[in-house]
């Protein structure tokens, strides 16, 4: 009899303790996050000459987020997985497929996010393979697949309105591949497996390689008032400095004027240029030695915008590409936080020179239609020519309603059209223009 009470209570206390940790299990799981995204993708570019043929793409690409629900005060895990298949659509002729979407692969599957997270009040630190969101390093998310990183993230709020930042960057994944190289944009396309597409890729096969990136930045905003500085540090390519600063007039009036500047200065030896006796833009130069300046000015208003902006890169004729702008994780892909830019080219693509832009958006509907017009003209210095373009976007909210199933619902749907074309020199590329034009449909799905 006492044996059996000593089961029977043996029992009870692992039947209890099964619940328990059901419990907090069940409350574990329904404090975690799950979302997702559907993205249908197609881009075409038309080359104003028949020697190029024109190219295009399409991709049918999701992502799934999951972030844990805190635990050991203040841990949580992090992972996102990303797809794109082009559905049988690539041509059958390599020349005529857009290789910046998703390269030459008729799919990409990437876990493109793995991170481990400590949060508290003021300081938030990752460890892992990540999203990154600074001026010079980012996310570049106007394809398919975001560039990740695999690093160490630091960001800590010590007074109200101030940011500290940290971060060390050791290897990246660019968008058209699904793995993490010691490459960059400026690295030879395959380099050591990586099919890097979008970039100069101007470096030869041999050039050793990087061992990524070391940031610190401040930032600070009060008021209508705002200001950023960063430090980077690009192994083998560069040291940068760059400040931003933002200020919008405090009115009651509908017209609400603001004004931006910025400002990035750039110096080093420059070593995988120099070591391989690489050139940019046909010159080789005495190290790296950029400097750039610009200013922003508007108006905002109810349900839109309207800004011209100025940049401006100082020819240095001794300089490794006459003074360019060394931006090894942005240089192609047009995601630099200058002012003057089209999806398809800018001023760090071009090198030295200095150029305008003329921006306007407007909410048709209210968080519902927007329309988006831009025109720009760049002057290369070292060609005394000019880039002339214009954009118009379109983006059309679709769905923002939730579905019959109480785990699963469409917050929003969004249609993007995107008409980018850009008049170019002779002297900068074998076309004389090129038109682009990109149509996106995504669906966000939180699924809880």
């Amino acid at each position: 009899m006492k044996k059996m009470l000593v089961t029977a209570m043996t029992a009870a206390s692992i039947l209890s303790c099964v619940h328990a940790q059901a419990e907090t299990l069940g409350q574990f799981f329904a404090k975690s996050k799950i979302d997702g995204q559907i993205r249908s993708y197609y881009f075409s570019r038309l080359y104003g000459t028949a020697d190029t043929p024109n190219a295009y793409a399409y991709s049918l690409a999701g992502r799934i987020n999951v972030l844990t629900a805190p635990f050991l005060s203040g841990f949580r895990v992090g992972v996102s997985f990303y797809t794109a298949n082009a559905m049988g659509t690539l041509a059958s002729n390599p020349d005529r497929v857009d290789k910046t979407l998703m390269g030459d692969s008729p799919s990409v599957n990437a876990l493109g996010q793995a991170y481990l997270e400590y949060q508290d009040h003021w300081i938030t630190a990752k460890v892992g393979n990540q999203l990154v969101d600074t001026p010079w390093l980012n996310r570049v998310g106007g394809r398919v697949i975001p560039v990740t990183y695999q690093g160490v993230t630091l960001e800590a709020h010590p007074v109200s309105g101030l940011t500290l930042s940290a971060l060390r960057i050791f290897r990246w994944k660019d968008r058209t591949t699904d793995q993490f190289y010691r490459d960059n944009l400026y690295y030879p396309g395959h380099y050591d497996g990586d099919s890097l597409y979008g970039g100069p890729n101007v470096l030869p096969a041999d050039t050793p390689a990087s061992n990524g990136v070391l940031a610190f930045g401040a930032g600070y905003h009060w008021h209508t008032a705002k200001t950023d500085a960063w430090f980077y540090q690009f192994d083998q390519f560069a040291n940068m400095f760059y400040w931003s600063g933002h200020y919008a007039l405090p009115t009651s009036f509908v017209l609400k004027p603001f004004v931006d500047a910025q400002f990035t200065r750039e110096w080093g030896a420059g070593e995988a240029f120099a070591s391989t006796g690489t050139t940019l833009f046909g010159q080789s130069g005495q190290g790296v030695n950029s400097t750039n300046w610009g200013i922003k000015t508007g108006v905002s208003f109810p349900h839109g915008s309207l800004w011209w902006g100025y940049d401006a890169t100082e020819l240095h004729a001794h300089a490794l590409g006459g003074g360019a702008i060394i931006s090894p994780y942005t240089v192609g892909y047009t995601a630099d936080p200058l002012y003057v830019d089209s999806m398809i080219q800018g001023l760090v693509g071009v090198g030295p020179g200095h150029g305008w832009r003329v921006r306007a958006a407007y909410w048709v509907l209210p968080k519902e239609v927007q329309l988006t017009a831009a025109l720009l003209c760049v002057t290369v210095d070292r060609l005394e020519k000019s880039l002339q373009g214009f954009s118009i976007l379109t983006s059309l909210a679709l769905i923002a309603a939730k579905t019959s199933s109480p785990s699963l619902s469409l917050r929003r749907s969004t249609l993007r059209v995107v008409i980018t074309e850009v008049i170019i020199p002779a002297e900068v590329s074998t076309t004389t223009s090129e038109t682009t034009l990109s149509l996106m449909i995504s669906t966000t799905l939180p699924f809880r």
